[in-house]
């Protein structure tokens, strides 16, 4: 479904990314982990048309995107849910999510489309006109998922779920993402959280400092001595 391959993009005169290269097949939850500055929200931003590599190519469903801008992309099936969730504070639940129908399509299919997550997150229906202000971080967290489903995407990519809240409430997330790929959506799952990530993901990528240096099957990387030292504390 999604192909990065030799990835080179940088920030003026820093470089952030090295030689990327890595698939996501249709139906997978694939991981890409890694501290901090590593480049990974660098990379989910130029998949989705944020920013522009310096050479090497991103292809999704067979076609080249890597030039087309953010909304092309969006409309071709990929959604990214920011880290920090990015909501409209002052505006409400139920038009946070309805701006993630920007597209025409998306639009047309919002009434049915708005319905499906009220049965995801029933929570959302109960306060959807309540400003997201004064949402609790993992009813955001909510609001976020949901405004991104709401372009019907085929590929749906998190950045950092777990950022803000606490364990319980990302363990809530991570069985979201599970109910997600049930349903037929592809997760490229970026985060920090290396042993709940690897746990949940088919296949995990370990990118440091720019240049992804494993890749395998989730549960295999749980036992490598690498991500034990490095991620683990073992």
């Amino acid at each position: 479904m999604l192909e990065v391959s030799s990835l080179n993009v940088f920030y003026g005169k820093s470089q952030a990314l090295r030689d990327v290269s890595l698939k996501v097949t249709e139906n997978e939850i694939v991981a890409l982990v890694g501290t901090n500055g590593a480049g990974k929200t660098t990379l989910l931003n130029t998949i989705s048309g944020l920013l522009r590599p310096a050479s090497g190519s991103v292809e999704f469903l067979g076609k080249r995107i890597d030039r087309l801008p953010a909304h092309r992309i969006m409309n071709l099936g990929i959604c990214q849910i920011p880290e920090g969730r990015k909501l409209f504070s002052d505006m409400t639940v139920g038009d946070n999510l309805e701006m993630g129908a920007y597209s025409s399509a998306a639009w047309k299919r919002r009434t049915e489309t708005l319905e499906q997550v009220y049965q995801l997150f029933p929570v959302l229906k109960e306060r959807r006109n309540q400003s997201a202000k004064k949402l609790s971080g993992g009813e955001r967290q909510m609001v976020a998922i949901g405004r991104g489903l709401m372009s019907s995407p085929r590929l749906c990519m998190f950045d950092e779920p777990s950022y803000g809240l606490a364990p319980k409430l990302f363990s809530e997330v991570l069985e979201v993402i599970k109910r997600l790929r049930e349903h037929g959506i592809t997760i490229f799952l970026v985060e920090q959280n290396v042993r709940r990530t690897l746990d949940v993901a088919d296949r995990a990528y370990v990118l440091e400092n720019g240049r992804i240096v494993l890749e395998g099957k989730g549960k295999d990387l749980l036992q490598n001595d690498l991500v034990k030292r490095a991620y683990l504390g073992l």
